[in-house]
C-alpha cells in the first residue's frame, strides 16, 4: 500500500457517485480526481453558487464529463430528506457515496433540529443522508459508503449525556466526539452489512492534517490568511489529504471496515496505508448504544 497515487485508480466509467462538501477542500479535490476517471460525480453542497462553481471547474478539467450539482444541507433533516428522495428519483443506482462533509471547532451552535453543530453535521446529518440512501446502494452490486474520520478521534468519548452541548461545550471536546462517531458509525455500518450478506461495504478513511476551509468554524467562508500561513507550516495540501478518502472509494480490494490514513508520524501526513484505530477504538456497546441514539434523534430506520 505504500506510496498509493490516484495513478492506481482504475477506469471509473459508468460509476456515479456523491460527495458531500465537494465545493472546496477534499471533497473537491477527490471529485476532479474521481471524474478524470470517467465517474459521474455528484457534488452534494449547501451553497449551490460554490458549487456550480466547482463543478465548472472540473468539468474544464475534464472535458465533458457529467457533474451534477444537488442541494444538501447536513444541518437541516428536512433538506437531507429533500436530497434523498430528489436522488432516488432521478437515478437508480449508488456506487459510492462519500461523507465527507464536516465543520470544525465553531462557537456553541445549534443545528435546525437542535442539535450542537458538530454531532449534528458531522455524524447526523450523515447517518440520516446513509440512510435514507441505503436502499439505493444496497440495490447496487458492489457498492460501497465511505465516511470521513479524524485522528481527534483517538481521543474522544460519546458524551450520551451531554450531546446537545447543553450541559457545557468546549469545540475541540465536542469535535473530538463527532468524528468518534463518524468511525463508529463506519464499523457498526460494515457489521450491518455483513450480517445482512450485501455485497455493499462500508470503510473509512483520515486526511492526516491537511490545509482545507474547515477551520471555517462552520461558516462556509474562506480560512483566514494567517489561518492558512499556519496550516502550510504542519498540514499538507488538500490533494495530499484526499488520497485516504479516494483510496478507501477505489481500492478493488477492499472487504469492509478498512481504515485509511496518510503513513507519516502520528499519521498526519503522506501517502494512505491502513490504520489499526477501529482495533482499539471500537466499542460494540458504544456503537450500538450510538446507533439507537442516532435512530432516534434523526427518525432514520435502516432496512438492515
Amino acid at each position: 500500500m505504500n506510496k498509493w497515487t490516484t495513478e492506481k485508480i482504475g477506469d471509473l466509467n459508468g460509476k456515479r457517485i456523491v460527495i458531500t462538501g465537494s465545493s472546496h477542500g477534499i471533497g473537491y479535490e477527490a471529485a476532479g480526481v474521481l471524474a478524470s476517471k470517467g465517474a459521474e460525480v455528484i457534488l452534494a453542497v449547501r451553497n449551490r453558487e460554490k458549487g456550480e462553481k466547482a463543478a465548472a471547474k472540473i468539468r474544464a478539467m475534464n472535458g465533458s464529463q457529467p457533474v451534477v450539482v444537488m442541494n444538501l444541507d447536513l444541518t437541516d433533516l428536512e433538506s437531507v430528506k429533500k436530497f434523498a428522495e430528489e436522488f432516488k428519483s432521478r437515478y437508480d443506482r449508488l456506487d459510492v457515496l462519500i461523507n465527507n462533509a464536516g465543520v470544525m471547532v465553531p462557537p456553541y451552535k445549534k443545528t435546525k433540529d437542535g442539535f450542537e453543530l458538530q454531532f449534528g453535521t458531522n455524524h447526523l446529518g450523515h447517518f440520516a443522508l446513509t440512510g435514507q440512501l441505503l436502499p439505493v446502494l444496497i440495490n447496487t452490486p458492489s457498492s460501497r459508503i465511505v465516511s470521513t474520520s479524524s485522528i481527534a478521534a483517538r481521543r474522544a468519548k460519546i458524551h450520551f449525556d451531554n450531546l446537545d452541548g447543553s450541559k457545557g461545550y468546549r469545540p475541540m471536546k465536542f469535535y473530538r466526539q463527532s468524528k468518534y462517531a463518524n468511525l463508529l458509525f463506519a464499523i457498526e455500518l460494515q457489521n450491518r452489512l455483513k450480517s445482512a450478506g450485501s455485497s455493499t461495504i462500508s470503510v473509512a478513511c483520515h486526511p492526516g492534517i491537511s490545509a482545507t476551509n474547515l477551520l471555517s468554524r462552520g461558516k462556509g467562508r474562506e480560512t483566514g490568511r494567517v489561518m492558512k500561513a499556519l496550516l502550510r507550516l504542519v498540514a499538507q495540501p488538500a490533494s495530499m489529504g484526499a488520497l485516504p478518502t479516494l483510496c478507501a472509494a477505489t481500492h478493488p480490494e477492499l472487504k469492509g471496515g478498512e481504515y485509511f490514513g496518510p503513513e507519516g508520524p502520528g499519521n498526519t501526513r503522506g501517502y494512505p496505508v491502513l490504520n489499526n484505530d477501529p482495533a482499539r477504538l471500537y466499542n460494540p456497546d458504544i456503537s450500538a448504544r450510538l446507533w439507537e441514539v442516532s435512530e432516534a434523534l434523526t427518525g432514520t430506520r435502516y432496512s438492515i
